[in-house]
């Protein structure tokens, strides 16, 4: 059956045999909530709640990876659309995609006709040896990125998650997409990307309720991880998307809510994260320092603090240090005593006549590196600045 994509219209044969419309066999409100592990039966307890009419939340632990939940701590969905289901990711292990393969049959009579991945990040695909023969869609960049890191997410999740993850192996997406409109059967969506969380994020917007799949762009009561993230570029898609007039919204880590609350929370993060790493690297704090230094009250309150803070810190800061080595570069020329007045008491030259520093918590080779034409080893007498960037925090 052809299926291709065309000025990022997905259009698929199946799409337009409608299907009868059919009640959920499974009717029942479901609350909101992580689901119920079995971790000695391996059964996630995967639930589905609706959130309108044929749209679906199926809600993982608002935590940090662990055993004890399954290490299923994301949001993933599914959407009924007279043609067949829509499947918003598909979890963390073949397990938990069977799981949720189960759930929706047992939920509607509508046959799986379409996989959608929003970003790269594992538990958004470790899932996909569930849905063989189901078309699996996601952007180029996203589907790059998954290429690039399913070893390495299979070895660290067999570590973290152990019998969860038996069997688990990635299996990348077969179709490529990108943003704008997405129809199938009765379903008109619109598919809009961003990047900043990752180098591809996509949103999914059901056009007929009004429920956003915000991915990774949106966390709420939960510090956002940042392995593949621009925190700059993440704040700039924050702020288009907060022009969007969001509705009920499904990030994919923490609770599903009404309007912008996890997308300003996300924003607050951010922006104290870039503001405190800009300004903590360019006084030469250390990340031990860095890890020290008291954070806003609200932040400490969020799941996974501070587990995934302190890989905030290792995954960004030493890219805020490079910042302000690079930023050194433009005074390496000017007297150091107006460049850094009184951290130093006397600026001496090498024999050469080109000002270089002895960084004291820097080692010299990675100053060279970063500031060309300060030398790792001293030509001539040492300057009496010990290092004009540091300053310990109080």
């Amino acid at each position: 059956m052809a299926r291709f994509i065309v000025s990022g219209v997905l259009v698929m044969a199946a799409a337009l045999l409608a299907v009868p419309a059919q009640q959920p066999v499974s009717a029942q409100q479901v609350p909101a909530g992580p689901p119920q592990v079995d971790m000695a039966r391996l059964d996630y307890g995967l639930k589905a709640r609706a959130l309108a009419e044929g749209v679906y939340v199926v809600e993982g632990a608002n935590a940090d990876f662990t055993p004890a939940n399954g290490c299923n701590i994301i949001n993933t969905g599914f959407i009924t659309t007279g043609a067949g289901v829509l499947v918003i990711n598909t979890g963390t292990s073949r397990l938990y995609g069977e799981q949720l393969r189960a759930l929706i049959e047992r939920t509607t009579r509508e046959p799986i006709v379409q996989v959608l991945h929003l970003n790269l990040h594992p538990d958004y695909f470790l899932g996909n040896q569930a849905f063989a023969g189901v078309p699996i869609a996601a952007t180029a960049d996203t589907r790059a990125g998954m290429q690039r890191e399913a070893a390495s997410y299979e070895t660290n999740l067999y570590r973290l998650c152990g019998d969860w993850m038996k069997g688990t192996e990635a299996r990348l997406p077969t179709q490529t997409i990108g943003p704008g409109p997405l129809r199938i059967g009765q379903r008109a969506f619109e598919l809009r990307e961003y990047r900043g969380h990752t180098s591809s994020d996509l949103v999914l917007v059901d056009k007929t309720s009004g429920v956003a799949f915000v991915g990774g762009l949106v966390f709420a009561d939960r510090v956002p991880t940042t392995p593949h993230a621009d925190p700059k570029a993440w704040l700039a898609a924050l702020d288009v998307l907060a022009g969007q007039k969001l509705g009920t919204v499904v990030p994919s880590h923490g609770p599903v809510h009404q309007g912008q609350r996890g997308l300003q929370q996300t924003r607050d993060f951010l922006q104290w994260l870039d503001t405190s790493f800009t300004q903590w690297a360019g006084q030469g704090w250390e990340m031990n320092e860095v890890l020290r230094a008291p954070p806003p009250e609200a932040f400490t309150r969020w799941a996974a603090w501070p587990v995934e803070y302190t890989r905030n810190v290792a995954h960004l800061y030493a890219r805020y240090e490079r910042a302000a080595l690079q930023r050194a570069k433009a005074h390496r020329a000017t007297p150091l005593a107006t460049a850094w007045p009184g951290r130093c008491s006397k600026l001496e030259q090498p024999a050469s006549g080109s000002p270089w520093i002895r960084m004291g918590s820097w080692p010299a080779a990675a100053v060279a590196r970063f500031v060309p034409g300060i030398p790792a080893e001293a030509p001539g007498p040492v300057s009496r600045c010990d290092n004009p960037f540091r300053r310990r925090p109080p």
